[in-house]
């Protein structure tokens, strides 16, 4: 399920209407879904989440193929990470948090770190047309994308970064999905 009430550049995160399916979604689009990213999306496991970060941060000039969804996501992902990591610094900050709280914020902000640095060899190797370095880049933040749970979950202490960190792995999923199954883009082979 996926809510929505406004989708700005900036977020993927809302809050009005409950979506569950990308007939849901075309219902609330005034233009509907282009078929073509309706295709690729459909072959994800987060349907939704992929249409909302593909109409979000996808390039208008920028043709609906796997490669330019894939890139969308790859924003969308970035995007979250920086507003997951806007939150644990204002929480570390919070004097109203519990001091043993604080060291876990500090993996996590390790992990939206990780994930950064990630995406930016994603966009890498989408240059360099090397799938093999793509899919080992998606492929670390979906381990990545689980880093912050597990070490709230260590502590023993309830997430505050728990709705973050799902819609955080669906992008990845959905990114790792699409660069993997459909981004065939390698030349004279597979490069790695």
């Amino acid at each position: 399920m996926f809510d929505v009430k406004s989708q700005s550049p900036s977020s993927l995160s809302s809050d009005a209407v409950t979506l569950g399916s990308i007939d849901d979604l075309t219902s609330v689009l005034p233009d509907g879904i282009d078929p073509a990213l309706r295709q690729i999306c459909e072959i994800t496991d987060h349907p939704v989440e992929c249409v909302v970060a593909a109409i979000t941060f996808l390039d208008e000039k920028a043709p609906i193929e796997p490669l330019s969804v894939l890139k969308a996501g790859i924003q969308a992902m970035d995007n979250q990470t920086r507003e997951a990591l806007e939150e644990v610094t204002k929480l570390s900050l919070d004097p109203t948090t519990p001091k043993d709280v604080v060291p876990v914020l500090e993996k996590c902000r390790e992990v939206y770190n990780a994930i950064l640095i990630s995406d930016q060899k994603s966009y890498e190797a989408i240059d360099d047309r090397n799938l093999v370095r793509l899919s080992t880049e998606l492929g670390a933040n979906v381990e990545n994308a689980l880093g912050c749970d597990d070490a709230f979950r260590e502590a023993k202490v309830e997430s505050p970064m728990k709705a973050m960190d799902a819609l955080l792995g669906k992008i990845i999923n959905n990114s790792l999905s699409i660069g993997f199954d459909m981004a065939h883009f390698w030349k004279d082979g597979l490069k790695g």
